[in-house]
């Protein structure tokens, strides 16, 4: 077992490898797509960098992220010279922090005025495993870009490794960051965001789920009304542990939907690592999690984009999956809410969970 955990995660190292550091461009070119993203992070900033150290406190900051226009759809590019190109390469064009939560949350309640009220919805996005803070930015501009997301994007950077070998410290950072979570959370509500949707993938999700349970335990759960949907993408944790975090934060937001894939090997490298099995993110039935009010959408069918070679990222990267959910349509948890065209399985309930095989259009 040791070997094969061994290999691995050399496999992973050479895969994935860790991204370079976010690169400044003032240039910028008619065809780019531009995201601003709000960040909330309890990363230790070192040399101008927001590094794997951890920090008690949550830092603000907010960046405008290019996107080139010569990539695949999915794909997140990277400068391969010493001097970036915003017509192929991912670019922060403007970046700055703010001084305090009280600043954070008087742009965010002038960003949201600015918008139209069908659009006043903020999407939150906590990363995964192995992500240096570049890499998360970078994704979240990604994915609000190809998904063709409405209203504002934020980010909840924590201080993950950036280094495949650093799983064990992962999750202890993952442990450590759920204060900073809940207090990113309530700024967004104080700043007067109603609408707030919760995107948690891989090891995030754990601790979405973990913030989660913290906020309903404490019993100022107001900021808990004002979550419109949570989205767990691949997430990394193990089922009986789902158990004890859904029953305690019951009723859970509405919807409530997680993404599966049998062929995350990723989780199943979890799996070896923790001795346990089954995680949430490649569940196979609903059976599991009958009892609670979700929906799981078994992407098992689909083939990961460019650089993914884990598929433990295929919700965001596979060109297929991102045209066929792009607007982030609402997938309610029940099969008369499901818009019809983004299904060409079968839908199954098993009491109160309901459970979509999700097949690539043609099959």
């Amino acid at each position: 077992m040791t070997r094969f955990l061994l290999a691995a995660l050399l496999f992973l190292t050479a895969a994935c490898g860790t991204p370079p550091n976010i690169a400044m461009v003032t240039r910028t070119v008619p065809d780019a797509g531009v995201r601003t993203v709000f960040v909330a992070t309890n990363r230790a900033f070192e040399d101008q960098n927001f590094t794997a150290g951890r920090e008690s406190g949550v830092e603000y900051a907010r960046f405008d992220v290019s996107i080139p226009p010569n990539r695949d759809l999915g794909e997140v590019t990277w400068p391969r010279g010493q001097v970036p190109d915003p017509t192929t390469d991912f670019v922060v064009t403007d970046a700055g922090s703010y001084p305090s939560p009280t600043a954070f949350r008087a742009d965010i309640r002038t960003a949201l005025n600015a918008l139209p009220p069908e659009d006043q919805e903020v999407v939150v996005f906590v990363h995964g495993y192995n992500n240096n803070f570049a890499s998360g930015l970078f994704r979240i501009a990604q994915m609000a870009h190809d998904y063709d997301a409405p209203g504002l994007t934020a980010h909840f950077a924590w201080p993950s490794a950036g280094n495949p070998f650093g799983y064990v410290f992962d999750r202890e950072s993952a442990a450590f960051s759920r204060d900073a979570l809940e207090q990113f959370l309530r700024d967004l509500h104080a700043a007067g965001a109603r609408r707030i949707l919760l995107v948690g993938h891989s090891l995030g999700g754990h601790i979405t789920m973990e913030t989660l349970r913290q906020i309903r335990i404490s019993g100022d759960d107001a900021v808990l009304q004002s979550l419109s949907g949570i989205v767990l993408i691949s997430p990394d944790i193990d089922i009986e542990v789902f158990q004890s975090q859904a029953r305690a934060v019951d009723p859970l937001p509405q919807p409530f939907v997680v993404f599966t894939s049998a062929n995350d090997r990723a989780l199943r490298l979890s799996a070896g690592i923790t001795g346990r099995q089954n995680r949430l993110g490649n569940l196979g039935t609903a059976e599991d999690v009958a009892e609670f009010n979700i929906l799981l959408v078994d992407i098992s069918a689909f083939r990961s984009g460019v650089g993914d070679w884990t598929n433990h990222s295929t919700l965001v990267t596979s060109p297929s999956l991102i045209q066929m959910f792009q607007g982030l349509p609402d997938i309610g948890t029940g099969s008369g809410d499901i818009p019809i065209d983004l299904v060409s399985g079968t839908v199954l309930t098993v009491r109160n969970a309901t459970q979509i095989l999700l097949s690539p259009v043609g099959q």
